[in-house]
């Protein structure tokens, strides 16, 4: 009964002594060092395998090393397979900082202090009150939700929209496609923590920013093909977009050239806001194998007709 890793090397040689402390009597090994295929029962990944089904015939479970599993190709997993995406707090913990960050940098203008900066130029800029910049986030899962309640704490209107309906105590929830409008109106930053979906791809284009507020700004930490990159750049050229913070990207990394590196409107950082932390992710993992043995619900286990 072995448990697979295939993923980050470096952070794989962490997971391989966490394993070896708290859970001895579990064979763990790295890929590509298989061992015998039969043994392995539980799979960690951020992309598996090719022919996953056949290469593992006592494969039990699988888990994403990510919050997000569209990285999959749910077609190789067979039916019957569990799919788990990581809950850890090592997550959360690291997506509300980077967000609280980008957050408050857009609403302290540091985009145009860093462009002055580089032009030479001291010019202040009149403060905006947090009580007067609303605040949305699209996707109202544990990232999202972990976001707005730290983001509480500077006073910004806070909202949210979700697919389906969300209650968050001191947040204006919306739900469904009929109230997307009235939400985007009321966003002057608008935070994506959307999982990527047939649904979502591409829902970052030109008729969703033509919503925003004019001088509205983005926070994209959902994943690169949720936008439309030309939409954004006309948006930030004509001025209905102010800015963008933008940890996510497609492709990743961007070719040379790409006007995304240069644009002066645009914070480029390489899909790093959140990190799963070894520590806390090897726990995880541990718990839902224990969960999975009684024949319990498992945390975090994918809804396959959703994707995610």
């Amino acid at each position: 009964m072995a448990v697979l890793y295939k993923a980050n090397m470096v952070r794989g040689a962490e997971w391989a002594r966490f394993f070896a402390e708290r859970a001895p009597d579990v064979p763990f090994r790295l890929w590509p060092d298989i061992g015998d295929p039969a043994d392995v029962r539980y799979l960690v990944a951020w992309v598996p395998p090719d022919d996953i089904a056949t290469t593992f015939p006592n494969l039990e479970l699988v888990f994403s090393v990510g919050a997000g599993v569209d990285q999959f190709d749910a077609s190789i997993l067979p039916a019957h397979l569990p799919l788990v995406r990581m809950l850890e707090p090592g997550i959360a913990e690291t997506m509300v900082e980077y967000v609280t960050m980008a957050v408050l940098a857009l609403h302290r203008d540091l985009l145009d202090f860093i462009n002055q900066q580089k032009e030479q130029v001291w010019r202040e800029i009149r403060i905006t009150p947090a009580g007067r910049r609303r605040v949305g986030v699209v996707g109202l899962g544990q990232l999202g939700q972990a976001v707005l309640e730290r983001l509480k704490a500077f006073g910004f209107p806070l909202s949210g929209w979700n697919r389906s309906p969300r209650e968050i105590e001191g947040v204006a929830c919306y739900a469904g496609a009929e109230a997307l409008t009235e939400f985007l109106g009321q966003s002057d930053i608008l935070i994506c923590l959307l999982p990527l979906t047939d649904e979502t791809r591409g829902i970052l284009n030109a008729d969703l920013f033509a919503r925003l507020p004019r001088g509205a700004s983005l926070v994209n930490v959902g994943r690169g093909p949720h936008l439309i990159a030309a939409d954004l750049l006309a948006a930030l050229d004509s001025g209905a977009l102010s800015g963008a913070v933008l940890d996510v990207t497609d492709p990743e990394p961007l070719p040379s050239g790409h006007p995304f590196w240069s644009h002066p409107r645009i914070l480029l950082t390489p899909h790093n806001a959140a990190m799963t932390s070894p520590d806390t992710a090897v726990d995880f993992v541990l718990d839902v194998i224990d969960r999975h043995r009684r024949g319990e619900d498992l945390p975090g286990r994918v809804d396959r007709t959703r994707g995610y």
